[in-house]
């Protein structure tokens, strides 16, 4: 497969991703975080940090908007629920995890 191929295979598979994300509001990024290690925000972060590796200005609210697709605050106020105990017991337990890990 030449580079070109894999970089459109590649993007292709983000925007799924994204998409998907953006049809499953009912997954919090409290559980993704739990299950996966990591959230929209880390894809947004993600998003961010290779724009400004090409030298492209991006803003952590322009990425994560990308990612929503809608501003992070409109999100936030339509999907986000509050985490309950166990799921915060659960990020502290991989969080911590994922520290030690380095």
């Amino acid at each position: 497969m030449d580079d070109q191929t894999r970089i459109e295979l590649e993007a292709a598979a983000f925007r799924r991703l994204v998409d998907h994300l953006r049809q499953r509001t009912d997954a919090q990024n409290i559980d993704l975080m739990n299950l996966a290690g990591f959230c929209r925000n880390c894809l947004s972060k993600w998003y961010r940090g290779a724009a400004e590796d090409k030298g492209l200005e991006m803003s952590y609210d322009a990425a994560r908007e990308i990612v929503y697709g809608m501003p992070y605050e409109v999100w936030k106020e339509k999907y986000q629920t509050e985490a309950n105990a166990e799921q915060l017991e659960k990020y502290a337990v991989s969080h911590a995890r994922t520290e030690a890990e380095g």
